[in-house]
């Protein structure tokens, strides 16, 4: 099955990396969605369905941590595995996404490895192993 991915990053410079690195792992992707940050991404899932959401911690409006609680306080969307893409050093915020439901983090700068073993057991391979 085809997934769908929201990358939330107020950075567009990282929402394109993270679109090529994810082209690249080999995961069965049908289209890959971008949000610049936690509002915009709630506002996008309202119309659109996705089977995945990667997210920064760090962006205004509404942060990556406020946008995981809002996803797993929802009926509609709890069930959305989210994968935190951060520069956080430190394990405050990282362990607080973890505590709120997170499915795993990648620490910037990542490769297309990194990603793609983070992403193993939470999207299908494009061609079944």
């Amino acid at each position: 099955m085809e997934s769908d991915i929201l990358v939330v990053d107020d950075s567009a410079a990282i929402r394109k990396i993270l679109q090529r690195v994810l082209r690249q792992t080999g995961m069965a992707i049908r289209a890959i969605h971008e949000a610049g940050d936690g509002q915009e991404a709630l506002e996008l899932l309202k119309k659109q369905a996705v089977n995945l959401v990667l997210t920064d911690i760090n962006m205004p409006k509404m942060d990556g941590i406020q946008l995981l609680a809002a996803l797993k306080g929802s009926p509609l969307w709890r069930n959305i595995p989210v994968v935190m893409v951060t520069t956080e050093g430190g394990e405050t915020k990282v362990g607080e996404a973890v505590r709120l439901g997170a499915a795993g983090y990648v620490r910037k700068p990542f490769t297309a490895d990194q990603i793609k073993e983070k992403l193993a057991g939470i999207l299908e391979p494009a061609v079944p192993v």
